[in-house]
C-alpha cells in the first residue's frame, strides 16, 4: 500500500488513501474476536468501525489540518467554521462484518459548500476503490484507474430494508405491479452496492429515508451521479427533497420504470 507520502497530495487522493488505510484495518480485524459497543435502538459499532475511523481520522486531519470533519461514530470534529467537510463512515454493513460476510464498505466524501465534489468508496476484500473527484467516476484495482460505466442489462436492484419508506413495509416493492417480472430484489444491506450501480453490476439502488449530509451514503451516490447514473428522490424528483429516499438506476428508462413501481404503492 503507498504511503501518503508518495501519494499526489489532491484530495480525491487523500480520500483514496484514507479509505485504503481503513480497508487495512478491517482486514486484520476479520474473524477475530469482536466487542460490540451499543448504539441507539439495537444497532451497535465494534472495535473494527472505531480503529477503522480513527485510522481514516488520522489521514485527513494530518492532510487538511483546517477542514471540519463528520464520522459515523466519533460525530464532529476539527475546523467547525470550516466550509470542508469530510463524510466519513468507516465500516459500512457492521452487521455483515460481524458474522463474517465481507459485504462491507468503507465511504469518505468531501462536501465544500453544499456540493460533494470528492468521494471515494472501498471494497476493503478486493482492494477495490470506487472514486471520483466530479468529472466522471473510476474504480481503482491493482494500482490502475478505468471508467466505471453503469449498465442495466442484469436487471438487478438492491433495496436497502433498514431505512424508512413512505409505506408499511418495504418488503411490499417486491411484488409491486412493474417490479416484479421486471427486476431481480438483492439485499446486500451497505452502500457499497449503491457503488456498484455506477460498475455496471447493479441495475439499481432503492433506499428510503432523508439522506442529507449521510455518512453511508454522500460517496456511493456522488460516484453514481459522476458515472451517469440517473439519481432521484423516490417520486423520481430532486434528491433530498420530499418524498426523500433514492433512486440510483444505471439509466433513465430504469429509473422511470422503478419511480412507477413505488408510485404503485402509494
Amino acid at each position: 500500500m503507498r504511503s501518503l507520502e508518495t501519494v499526489h497530495h489532491s484530495d480525491v487522493e487523500i480520500a483514496v488513501h484514507a479509505t485504503q488505510v481503513a480497508s487495512g484495518v478491517i482486514r486484520s480485524a476479520f474473524h477475530a474476536p469482536l466487542t460490540r459497543y451499543a448504539k441507539e435502538g439495537d444497532d451497535f459499532a465494534t472495535q473494527a468501525d472505531l480503529a477503522a475511523e480513527q485510522a481514516i481520522l488520522d489521514v485527513l486531519a494530518t492532510a487538511c489540518p483546517g477542514d471540519r470533519f463528520l464520522a459515523e461514530e466519533s460525530g464532529v470534529t476539527g475546523a467547525a467554521r470550516s466550509d470542508r467537510t469530510w463524510l466519513v463512515d468507516p465500516l459500512c454493513g457492521t452487521r455483515n462484518f460481524a458474522v463474517g460476510t465481507e459485504f462491507v464498505a468503507v465511504n469518505v466524501a468531501l462536501r465544500t459548500g453544499a456540493a460533494i465534489g470528492v468521494a471515494a468508496v472501498a471494497d476493503p476484500f478486493t482492494d477495490e476503490v470506487f472514486w471520483t473527484a466530479g468529472q466522471g467516476a473510476y474504480l481503482r484495482s491493482d494500482g490502475a484507474d478505468q471508467p466505471l460505466l453503469p449498465r442495466a442489462d442484469s436487471r438487478l436492484v438492491d433495496v436497502d430494508l433498514d431505512h424508512e419508506f413512505p409505506w408499511s413495509s418495504p418488503s411490499r416493492l417486491f411484488d409491486a405491479p412493474g417490479f416484479a417480472g421486471e427486476f431481480h430484489a438483492r439485499v446486500l444491506s451497505t452502500s457499497l452496492a449503491l457503488a456498484w450501480v455506477a460498475a455496471g453490476r447493479r441495475a439499481a439502488y432503492v433506499t428510503g429515508g432523508d439522506l442529507r449530509d449521510s455518512v453511508h451514503f454522500a460517496a456511493a451516490i456522488a460516484v453514481c451521479e459522476a458515472a451517469g447514473c440517473t439519481v432521484t428522490n423516490l417520486a423520481g424528483g430532486p434528491l433530498h427533497t420530499g418524498p426523500h429516499g433514492l433512486i440510483a438506476a444505471a439509466d433513465a428508462r430504469t429509473g422511470a420504470q422503478l419511480v412507477a413501481a413505488v408510485a404503485a404503492l402509494r
